[in-house]
């Protein structure tokens, strides 16, 4: 990993990444624990998050990784709680979780509907809930939940997901205002196109590659650190002033 600015408000603090075995999330624990944090992170693929893991540890640096499956929400709030155990009382939580599997609509089922609303929003507001009176007895704490440009593009294909992700602006604002009064600021970040194994491997055709280079203002690909920097500076003290509000960081699409 590049050298990267360094927020001497986060050494030491404990910091809770859903969805952190691989692509953004695995970059997100690395950047947190490369800055002093104490890290624990769920994920429901044991083979990266155990690699990942056993990476960072033999680095020296404090990473605990939780199996857990975010949409059952008594496993959530269990593994959260190891990881208070394990740590001490959570400072940052960011709710990286998702699902973004293409879909056409006459294919969605309730079932179908459900689990990807699940996935995608609401283990992001049982996190948070689960996270509350840590920060509160630490006299603040930051919430960060992960959007998506998907649904402000108007991308097709894929109507849960941009619905589910759409909420999380709502969720986000409503967090923020009941929370302020705790110094706990929640704010969201948006990714454009982001290229993950999982995005390269499924979805960056040469077509879509050339859609890049069209609509972003920046002509390069953007990557898992581009959105991990952000959160870094977020969850610091640098951004004590800022909550409910919406960052994108997408490259300037057009």
């Amino acid at each position: 990993m590049v050298e990267v600015a360094t927020y001497p408000s986060l050494a030491g603090k404990t910091v809770v990444v859903s969805g952190g075995g691989s692509g953004i999330g695995a970059s997100i624990v690395e950047h947190f624990a490369r800055q002093g944090c104490r890290v624990g992170f769920l994920d429901i693929a044991d083979e990266p998050s155990n690699a990942l893991q056993h990476e960072l540890n033999d680095d020296g640096l404090e990473v605990h990784y939780v199996k857990c499956n975010v949409t059952d929400i008594p496993a959530l709030q269990s593994a959260i709680g190891e990881i208070r155990s394990t740590f001490g009382p959570v400072g940052v939580l960011i709710n990286n979780a998702a699902h973004d599997q293409r879909h056409k609509l006459e294919d969605v089922t309730s079932d179908y509907w459900d689990d990807r609303i699940a996935i995608n929003i609401k283990h992001q507001f049982f996190a948070s809930q689960a996270v509350v009176d840590d920060m509160k007895k630490l006299g603040g704490g930051s919430i960060v939940n992960m959007g998506s440009t998907s649904w402000m593009i108007g991308q097709g294909g894929m109507a849960c997901y941009t619905a589910s992700k759409s909420a999380v602006l709502g969720l986000t604002r409503s967090l923020a205002r009941d929370l302020g009064e705790f110094n706990i600021r929640v704010n969201s970040l948006a990714p454009g196109w982001i290229m993950t194994e999982r995005q390269l491997e499924n979805w960056v055709t040469p077509e879509g590659e050339k859609q890049i280079f069209e609509r972003q203002c920046l002509k390069r690909k953007l990557m898992p650190e581009d959105i991990a920097r952000p959160l870094l500076f977020l969850a610091s003290d640098e951004a004590g002033a800022c909550t409910n509000q919406s960052f994108i960081v997408d490259g300037g699409w057009l």
